[in-house]
């Protein structure tokens, strides 16, 4: 599953909403990358002076850059958020993480890997329990603690297994090429000039729901491919309450029409 691209640097979305411990958990998983050649950007939707302050502690010591694009908090504004970070960014790829998915050490250099121009790697999760995510998330156990699985997965406090397991699929990451079902942008590789090509992210969704869809559908509307980052990519997701929904209604409906239009350009885009 070797790629022959040769990508110069990535740039990690990572996106932030008033959590700064588990960002601070998620950027101390990225010292641990078997790869150090990218920046960390941060999509952050408004977040207060904490998160800030955990930002610039960190960017004393940081040996990879680490850049702040914060806006007004006015509900849950990710799609524009995540704009903002790339508009910041420098990279050839994008990975795209949330500040409560823990990456592997491996995570980097395995989408890295995986990347090919003009296909979206679309990464998958394990969830955490909230016992389990508090105790990382207050250092009482460090988050590498987590190798200890079968443990962990005895007690139930981590849902499932079989994902971490690294097997090479070869061709059969290409077995769903043009389905956006659970692409989400919480674990999501794509090459920079790939998502300019559809113009980012549409920040006309405000409120949880459907921009990362409508971002899949939009690309395999221009001809772009899913590949299946499972089984190689699959990052740890922290406990976290559900999220407000009750503008969902109102973005599937955008959603539909994206289905129907086969449009690959959002209303309100990154550039």
């Amino acid at each position: 599953e070797e790629n022959r691209e040769c990508v110069m640097k990535a740039s990690i979305i990572l996106s932030t909403y008033n959590r700064p411990q588990a960002l601070l958990t998620v950027l101390e998983a990225l010292k641990l990358q078997t790869i150090q050649d990218f920046e960390v950007c941060i999509a952050d939707d408004g977040s207060t002076k904490d998160t800030q302050q955990i930002i610039e502690n960190f960017q004393q010591n940081s040996a990879f850059p680490i850049l702040h694009a914060w806006q007004d908090d006015r509900g849950f504004r990710a799609a524009s958020a995540r704009n903002n970070a790339v508009r910041m960014s420098s990279g050839d790829y994008l990975l795209f993480l949330d500040g409560d998915c823990i990456p592997r050490p491996n995570w980097i250099q395995q989408h890295l890997t995986l990347s090919e121009k003009h296909a979206f790697v679309a990464g998958n999760r394990v969830l955490l329990d909230e016992t389990l995510s508090h105790a990382i998330e207050t250092h009482r156990i460090p988050f590498t603690d987590l190798f200890g699985l079968n443990v962990l997965r005895h007690k139930e406090h981590i849902n499932r297994l079989i994902p971490l397991l690294k097997i090479p699929l070869g061709s059969m990451r290409k077995l769903k090429p043009t389905s956006w079902a659970k692409v989400r942008t919480c674990n999501l590789g794509i090459w920079r000039q790939d998502f300019l090509a559809v113009n980012g992210f549409d920040e006309a969704y405000e409120g949880w729901g459907f921009e990362d869809s409508d971002l899949a559908i939009r690309l395999i509307n221009l001809g772009m491919q899913r590949k299946l980052g499972l089984f190689a990519t699959t990052v740890f997701h922290l406990y976290h309450r559900e999220n407000d929904r009750h503008l969902a209604g109102i973005n599937r409906q955008r959603l539909e029409q994206r289905l129907q239009n086969k449009i690959t350009l959002p209303e309100k885009g990154l550039l």
